[in-house]
């Protein structure tokens, strides 16, 4: 299969006479119901606008020609021969897809491999010699050296890191050895976890972060522009935002915290939800307790009494984030006398309100999740302990895949494979990626598209090219100047001192018709092939714990499907479509109803709900949908993939989240258990519910085609894995978005 692409923009200037097309006359009535005919010898094709032709035939062969320049058509038309031959060559899949595998990583703090929990049984390092001696160069302390990246050390699985004295110590042969902890070094033990040492980004402090071997690969397709695919695979650090930790009062503070320490957590269940907690008597700062219980003990939760639920609600938030805070750091040595490790600075004569532990100023950070009605930022505070997941983006847009059958994957793959079902493994067909950063707009807050957009030889769109007049009203107004990070504004600084004819600046999209663009797009190139280390670090990891020498080949098979859906209020000429709260579960038939249609809302690049057809692909398909559609559900029906779906846009009309929840995402999945990921187990458990169907203004609102959504339960369950206090994150209005409004969640289902 083969496929040509031309780009023709001078096409548009040729008249329907040059093109050989007949006079009205002499054309036939299809030709004349077409317009395929003239009647003026100074008629152009198309009335002068741009246009495509394809020719394509059964052998593969297609060869387009587009009357334009823009760089997204190419893309598409790309898109849709990969297609084409996909469809031709059978058993695989053309996807509009994003996807990213993302690898859990841990705060270790100043200590690592203490405890047992540290160490994995049945590795050691002599093993993990005789099988990748060939990359590595063994050392007389007892540790090896990568000999592709030197930055890498291989260490013994049975090790202490301490970060204070900068040593990572271990025995050998009965003699204790040694190495420096250094910044810049990856430090990977026999059964593929990695350390290293990681400064805070707003604060002097370093901590030892590790990182699992095995990763979750989250595949995001049938994706509208617009649903998140290349957000799924974004950093959530680039998103994180840290102030110094808040202290009103702190005598009166700490009087609230120790109040909850000293609370009675033993009769805070409802009958029948004992089971919840294996021992309620556990203390907050008992060692058996880990941060996440207690983070669940002072969340709200249907297993939990009225009165205890209300007890909850009348902590204020500050208090407990300051009560995770101190679990945080909490050492058993403390023992009851744990307030005096907590100070302010006095200001002034009077205590100052930034919180200290050893002396040190204390800093929470927060991530932003959706914006409140008058379009302020609402930022939550994650965990004292949280790190967000490394990822390893493996799609953006387009992605061929197969199907695997169970007996041919086991070799390779991941250990807990599901030999029940196939597998499916992608590939990202894209070396360059055509992104809108739609987050971009906010100075600061994207950081790698600011980075991306300051390099040299950047291939960019619908950016407005700023003359030195525009640029020193930027340069000069300091608020906005000074969020940009260190690229952009060296780029944009430069420029102004040179004064530059013009210059691009990722916040600030080209203006049409006197309003910024929604559409900006610059070319990114793949973040594995800029960053190969990350990468060959992950390849590293996982090949060890999998115990599969070089030679083998290493496949990720998608072990997540969880698609994209745009969602938009009403809005002048357009319907609404915001009846998802940001995690659906559904099953095949509503699924597939859904994937007919494409039952997505506007975005910057659409018109509205189903305009991009049977799984976002009819602009870009050179065959009917069946064949694809076919595919698709076979392909569901052997892997066993759910079909999990999240929000972007708006929940509901009122509460606009951008694509902050399809950051989110694999945060939430790289955490759960595979079990947990079970929709029977989610339903079974009350962590999943079905929308049901009901009247409104007297007729019936199929509202069970949303499938099930989920619950409070689920909040309290996972997402303070992630968050100090869940339950402020997802709101009844998010999770149950017809609370906004009765009437547009009826519209939109209808819609």
């Amino acid at each position: 299969h083969t496929g040509c692409v031309i780009l023709a923009p001078h096409l548009v200037r040729l008249t329907k006479r040059d093109l050989g097309l007949p006079h009205i006359d002499q054309a036939s009535e299809r030709q004349r119901a077409d317009g395929m005919c003239w009647s003026d010898e100074a008629e152009r094709y198309n009335d002068g606008n741009p246009f495509k032709i394809t020719a394509r035939d059964e052998r593969g062969v297609i060869v387009t020609i587009l009357a334009d320049n823009y760089y997204g058509y190419c893309k598409k038309e790309v898109k849709t021969q990969i297609s084409y031959a996909a469809n031709l060559y059978g058993l695989a899949e053309e996807e509009h897809s994003g996807g990213a595998l993302a690898f859990p990583r841990r705060n270790h703090g100043v200590e690592f491999g203490v405890d047992s929990k540290t160490r994995e049984d049945g590795y050691t390092f002599q093993e993990m010699l005789e099988r990748f001696g060939d990359i590595m160069d063994l050392q007389p302390e007892g540790h090896a050296i990568d000999r592709n990246h030197p930055e890498i050390l291989y260490v013994p699985q049975d090790l202490r890191m301490d970060l204070l004295n900068q040593r990572i110590t271990w025995r050998r042969n009965g003699a204790e050895m040694g190495i420096r902890l250094q910044p810049g070094r990856i430090y990977i033990q026999p059964n593929g976890y990695k350390v290293e040492m990681n400064p805070h980004p707003y604060t002097k402090s370093w901590r030892l972060v590790g990182t699992d071997p095995e990763g979750t690969f989250c595949h995001k397709p049938s994706t509208v522009s617009g649903g998140g695919k290349s957000e799924i695979s974004k950093s959530l650090d680039d998103a994180v935002i840290s102030y110094a930790m808040f202290i009103d009062d702190l005598d009166q503070d700490l009087d609230h915290v120790q109040a909850i320490f000293d609370h009675d957590y033993t009769t805070r269940f409802r009958p029948g939800c004992e089971h919840e907690d294996h021992d309620p008597s556990r203390k907050p700062l008992s060692h058996e307790r880990s941060l996440g219980s207690f983070i669940k003990l002072l969340t709200p939760s249907p297993s939990y009494t009225d009165e205890y639920n209300a007890w909850l609600d009348s902590i204020p938030n500050r208090i407990q984030a300051l009560a995770f805070v101190i679990k945080r750091f909490y050492q058993d040595d403390w023992g009851d006398d744990w307030r005096r490790f907590i100070s302010v600075d006095i200001i002034d004569g009077s205590p100052g309100h930034e919180m200290k532990i050893f002396g040190k100023r204390i800093v929470g950070s927060y991530l932003r999740m959706g914006f409140d009605h008058e379009a302020k930022w609402r930022t939550f505070k994650v965990r004292q302990d949280f790190i967000a997941t490394e990822k390893i983006q493996m799609e953006d847009d387009i992605s061929t895949s197969v199907v695997v059958a169970p007996g041919q994957m086991r070799e390779g793959c991941s250990l807990d494979i599901d030999e029940r079902h196939s597998a499916k493994l992608v590939k990202n067909c894209e070396f360059r990626l055509f992104q809108r950063p739609d987050d971009a707009i906010h100075p600061g807050f994207d950081k790698q598209t600011e980075h991306d957009m300051a390099q040299p030889g950047n291939f960019i769109a619908n950016f407005e090219p700023l003359d030195p007049r525009q640029l020193a009203a930027i340069v000069e107004d300091v608020f906005t100047f000074g969020s940009f990070t260190q690229p952009m504004s060296d780029l944009l600084q430069e420029a102004y001192d040179e004064q530059s004819p013009y210059v691009v600046s990722s916040a600030h999209p080209r203006m049409v018709d006197g309003a910024p663009s929604k559409n900006p797009r610059y070319l990114q190139t793949r973040t594995d092939l800029t960053k190969p280390l990350r990468k060959y670090v992950a390849d590293i990891g996982t090949r060890l714990h999998r115990k599969l020498p070089m030679e083998k080949p290493l496949c990720y098979p998608v072990d997540a499907v969880l698609t994209g859906r745009r969602n938009n209020p009403p809005e002048s000429g357009i319907r609404a479509l915001a009846v998802y709260n940001p995690i659906h579960y559904q099953e095949l038939p509503e699924l597939f109803m859904d994937f007919v249609c494409s039952l997505t809302g506007k975005s910057p690049s659409t018109t509205g709900a189903g305009s991009e057809g049977a799984l976002t692909k009819g602009p870009f398909n050179a065959l009917r949908p069946t064949a694809d559609l076919n595919n698709a559900l076979v392909s569901f029906i052997l892997t066993g993939h759910a079909g999990f779906s999240s929000s972007a846009g708006f929940i509901g009309p009122n509460m606009r989240v951008d694509h902050d929840v399809s950051l989110l995402i694999p945060e939430i999945w790289a955490r759960l258990d595979p079990h947990e990921r079970d929709p029977a187990f989610l339903i079974e458990h009350g962590y999943l519910e079905p929308v049901n169907d009901f009247e409104f203004d007297g007729r019936k609102v199929l509202a069970s085609r949303l499938g099930y959504r989920i619950t409070d339960r689920f909040v309290h369950g996972f997402l303070g894995k992630i968050f100090d206090t869940p339950n402020a994150v997802f709101t009844e209005e998010i999770l149950k978005p017809e609370t906004q409004s009765m009437e547009v969640f009826a519209d939109g289902i209808n819609n």
